[in-house]
């Protein structure tokens, strides 16, 4: 490719394909065509990587019995609530979702300055649902507790780890750019906090503000019940807080009766093609009703009809910023209110355009902020969250009850809804985000050209033994033991020069380390090949990024390359893959570190579905890595 805007120019092999059987190419539904595409400073050039084969998704469901809990934690104090409502008597295990309330005091104009949480994770027995499973939570509850900041803040949030097994926090969403080590991504920017110790996570959050949040990132813990919301406030919000009077986070989640790690044997058993743990149910701020008669007296399983689902009381006339969080493992919602238009004000912390709609779409790891008006009739009206089943293969009936819903209140009473009635539009069959095209950022911030551009190939391919594993061309990730960020600081230090070339990485196993190097300051385009029947949450670590383009069928056409929007596409940090899609992004490499790119389903992360970004080498070369990270990998 010569300068932006035109086609690419030749192509050159970079690493030989690999041999696949023919019983496993002729699984594949779609040709191989993986390039990768290295800059060089007349343009761009076209580069080969090895193969992956695609293959669909088969969904099946197995029951189990939870496992009963090994610790009984004493809780630690979480961060004081900004706020305070009466509400009802709570399990002690239960949240008072009062502190999702944001109060409109919030100083967003106060001077930077510390602020500490005191984070504890553990295991406990809970019913969020009323099924009673052994779950594991920040601070002895669930949901987490709320961070809220402001830009400019530092923040001091101290993990002491009260399970069995190590754990890491990952902060979704903050760029961490000075400190990527307090990214929180095990095996690539630190290794666990092992068991019994604690770790102090110090950082500080400039040059952004909105809708975050923070999860475990080890293993599959976070779809246990390590999830929480993270609010960061700027004086730029003033110009849009004049159009609400009040601000509500919402947590919306799939909801598994089992412990994900025993669910993960029958997940990766051999010749189970990929048939991904369908959800027993959904939740709204951590909780819901479940039909226990849809158990039978043998499932093993502790069912009391004694739960409820949540309840949002409002005030006529009155315009509510909704803050919505998708913090599940595997299902996409489709978001709407009875008898109620929403108006879309922000994307993954970007605010955009009012946009009205009546049902939104809302991706694994995606937030949107929404502003609802109170203008009907004051009674009271269902909230719907109907989880998208037509992304799995089986439905998992009668256990799983898709339509997922919460009450909202004009009357602040708990009676079933009367005159609510839902919309006429048809809901999707297909799990994908809300056109692109609708969403205009409202701070316009142009996409430079392109440096260098790379494309992958996302799919799933039986191996030996026949067993699945997701990847990312000839890749699939395995968590290393010493972090990559570790590695190559360390490479980076001793003048290795493996660890500080251009494009795809040689510094790393290759078999289970996809990672492109771009040492320098660039921008970088990457095309999203997917060879897979089922959509894909990507989220980028570390950055936003341009969504340049994308389409759910065929491949991009690269005569189009030089009308692209550049203007002021939308950013975002976490966009949906649609099955047999692609999408074409940009991002500024200008944020030193090692980021991961992966699909946020956490099914498919475990079986490897992740690449990384080394970039500013030039940068990485003079750090050096606090000594506490360093000793995280003696534990």
């Amino acid at each position: 490719m010569g300068k932006a805007g035109q086609q690419p120019a030749r192509l050159q092999l970079l690493d030989e394909k690999k041999e696949i059987p023919a019983t496993e190419a002729a699984r594949t539904g779609r040709g191989r065509r993986l390039f990768l595409f290295a800059g060089v400073a007349a343009g761009l050039i076209v580069v080969a990587l090895a193969l992956g084969l695609g293959l669909g998704l088969g969904l099946k469901h197995h029951h189990r019995g939870s496992p009963a809990a090994t610790s009984s934690p004493s809780p630690t104090p979480s961060p004081s609530p900004t706020n305070s409502t009466a509400s009802e008597s709570l399990q002690s295990w239960r949240r008072d979702t009062a502190e999702y309330n944001l109060s409109m005091d919030w100083d967003i104009n106060a001077a930077p300055t510390t602020r500490v949480f005191n984070l504890t994770v553990s295991e406990i027995q809970a019913a969020p649902d009323g099924v009673m499973r052994t779950m594991l939570v920040f601070n002895n509850q669930f949901p987490g507790p709320l961070i809220r900041v402001n830009q400019g803040d530092r923040v001091l949030v101290n993990v002491t780890n009260q399970l069995t097994n190590a754990t890491a926090v990952h902060w979704h969403g903050l760029y961490q750019n000075g400190t990527n080590w307090m990214d929180g991504t095990s095996g690539i920017t630190q290794c666990p906090i092992p068991a019994g110790t604690s770790f102090l996570y110090n950082f500080t959050v400039e040059n952004q503000f909105g809708t975050y949040w923070y999860h475990s990132h080890h293993s599959t813990q976070y779809t246990d019940g390590l999830v929480a919301p993270f609010i960061v406030h700027s004086p730029e919000e003033a110009a849009v807080q004049k159009d609400y009077d009040y601000d509500q986070i919402i947590l919306l989640q799939d909801w598994y009766h089992d412990l994900s790690t025993a669910l993960l044997p029958d997940y990766f058993a051999s010749g189970n093609e990929n048939a991904e743990p369908v959800p027993d149910n959904g939740l709204i701020q951590g909780t819901n009703v479940f039909d226990c008669s849809s158990y039978g007296d043998d499932s093993g399983y502790d069912c009391q009809n004694n739960s409820t689902q949540a309840t949002f009381a409002i005030t006529q006339g009155k315009r509510y910023r909704l803050r919505l969080i998708n913090v599940g493992a595997f299902g996409e919602f489709q978001f709407s209110v009875d008898n109620h238009t929403l108006s879309v004000i922000e994307a993954d912390s970007t605010l955009v355009e009012p946009v009205t709609i009546n049902r939104l779409p809302i991706n694994i790891a995606q937030r949107y902020s929404v502003i609802l008006t109170a203008n009907q009739t004051a009674t009271n009206y269902w909230i719907r969250s109907w989880m998208n089943t037509y992304c799995f293969s089986d439905d998992n009936a009668p256990i799983l009850n898709p339509d997922v819903k919460a009450l909202l209140t004009y009357t602040n009473t708990t009676n079933e809804p009367t005159e609510s009635a839902d919309w006429a539009s048809a809901l999707d069959i297909v799990c994908e985000d809300l056109v692109t095209a609708t969403l205009v950022p409202s701070g316009i911030t142009p996409a430079p050209s392109a440096d260098v551009a790379y494309k992958i190939d996302v799919a799933f391919q039986i191996g030996a033994y026949a067993l699945d594993k997701a990847y990312i061309n000839s890749t699939t990730w395995v968590p290393e033991t010493i972090p990559t960020l570790n590695q190559a600081v360390a490479g980076l230090h001793t003048l290795n020069n493996s660890f500080s070339t251009s494009g795809l990485s040689t510094a790393f196993d290759q078999t289970s380390q996809f990672v492109i190097d771009v040492p320098n300051y660039q921008v970088v385009d990457l095309l999203i090949n997917s060879l897979d029947e089922g959509a894909h949450p990507f989220h980028l670590h570390g950055h936003q990024f341009w969504v340049m383009a994308s389409d759910s069928t065929g491949d991009f056409d690269w005569s189009t390359y030089k009308d692209l929007n550049t203007t002021n596409p939308m950013r975002r940090d976490t966009l949906t893959i649609d099955a047999y899609g692609w999408a074409l992004i940009r991002f500024k490499a200008d944020n030193p570190g090692m980021w991961a790119f992966h699909c946020h389903i956490s099914w498919h992360m475990e079986a490897g579905l992740l690449m990384q970004f080394q970039t500013r080498d030039d940068i990485m070369k003079d750090w050096t890595i606090p000594e506490d990270v360093l000793g995280l990998c003696n534990g």
